[in-house]
């Protein structure tokens, strides 16, 4: 089974739990995997949402304790989970009421499965 149905499946098993949407993008925004459920939100694929990421887990990886590794932002509707796996973004998004520690276990399994996906880009960087 390739990356993308690997990633898919992930996703879809936690669609009944009140995610909405998983994406994988570069730091521009840039969609490289993408699982969205029927009732997701029209713009949770929007480029905003990871590019904005990219900024607020530079600065607050400034605050002096040690790298960022994901943040959560909480809204009326949703919340957001966002993971670094430089030089990609994970973003979940899901319910307000979804189980966010299950979100977050969602985006270490998808930085698990991405690993070569990863290595990949930062070789080419290189």
């Amino acid at each position: 089974m390739g990356l993308e149905e690997n990633f898919d499946q992930l996703c879809r098993h936690v669609f009944p739990d009140g995610l909405k949407a998983g994406l994988v993008t570069d730091k521009d925004g840039v969609v490289i995997l993408k699982s969205t459920s029927r009732d997701a939100p029209l713009n949770v694929t929007d480029s905003t949402i990871p590019s904005t990421f990219a900024i607020a887990n530079n600065q607050a990886s400034k605050l002096g304790l040690k790298q960022n590794r994901f943040i959560v932002s909480m809204f009326d509707l949703y919340q957001v989970v966002q993971l670094d796996n430089n030089p990609l973004i994970v973003t979940l998004v899901g319910d307000a009421t979804a189980n966010t520690g299950l979100l977050i276990n969602l985006g270490h399994q998808i930085v698990d499965i991405s690993k070569p996906l990863v290595t990949a880009l930062q070789d080419r960087q290189q």
